[in-house]
């Protein structure tokens, strides 16, 4: 990604956003532009739930360039709190000790290529709830 494109983007890597339907009031992630489930187009954004549970996951033990330097890691279906289902990296957490079901939350944490001029970067993970 290029650092004007990440630029563009950093509100939503920071937080987590989607947004709600006000007809229908179904949460979506990502934010989409038409609800798939009434057809509305009136959609607003909104903060969803930083806490869920883990529906699925893999292991990735082969990894893209520039993600090969902390293999294994793990990449899981997390359900939110409200129903709404994110695609991210599950960290902090050993791969051998990950289990469908498990309580994660969110955090912040730095990619770990650089852009660009050495721009550094950072993005949403879950990691599992301690307590």
């Amino acid at each position: 990604m290029v650092t004007s494109a990440y630029w563009r983007t950093r509100l939503h890597r920071y937080r987590l956003v989607g947004n709600r339907c006000a007809v229908c009031g179904k949460a979506f992630f990502p934010p989409r532009l038409v609800c798939s489930y009434c057809g509305s187009t009136k959609l607003e954004e909104c903060k969803l739930p930083e806490r869920g549970r883990l529906v699925e996951y893999t292991v990735v033990y082969s990894a893209p360039k520039g993600y090969d330097v902390v293999v294994p890691y793990v990449v899981g279906i997390v359900e939110l709190e409200n129903g709404v289902r994110v695609v991210a990296q599950i960290t902090d957490v050993d791969v051998n000790e990950v289990k469908e079901g498990m309580e994660v939350e969110l955090t912040i944490r730095k990619l770990p290529e650089q852009l660009e001029g050495g721009m550094i970067c950072y993005t949403y993970k879950f990691r599992p709830v301690i307590g």
